[in-house]
């Protein structure tokens, strides 16, 4: 390039917000759950998972995320048809602790669910 020549001119603007230090930061939403004392998951917190989630759709407790108690019959019975599943695919495999936890949920999601169908 000879000197006499202009240069092109290439500007970048960064138009990112910026976080001022004085703002706090957002918290996440939804925390992570916490893994049990040895660090692993367990076959029961996938049970307590899928039934909580059940029992949100039934109305019986209000969304995590928004606060409010809706009705989805259809998630409730996904629900509750994925832990009958997982009773067949883990039979044999399961500790008696866990077999009378499935039970459990199983028997009291399933008095729910028709509870919630006589409702409607």
């Amino acid at each position: 390039m000879a000197p006499s020549e202009p240069e092109d001119v290439f500007k970048v603007t960064d138009r990112r917000r910026r976080v001022d230090e004085d703002e706090p930061s957002e918290p996440p939403q939804i925390a992570p759950p916490e893994p049990g004392p040895t660090g692993e998951r367990s076959l029961a917190g996938l049970f307590m998972m899928l039934a909580s989630s059940a029992v949100v759709a039934l109305g019986d407790a209000p969304d995590p995320l928004t606060g409010q108690r809706q009705i989805d019959m259809a998630q409730a019975a996904d629900a509750i048809d994925l832990l009958i599943l997982l009773r067949e695919k883990t039979e044999g495999h399961r500790s008696p602790d866990e077999n009378r936890i499935l039970e459990e949920v199983l028997y009291d999601l399933q008095l729910r669910y028709v509870h919630a169908t006589k409702r409607s």
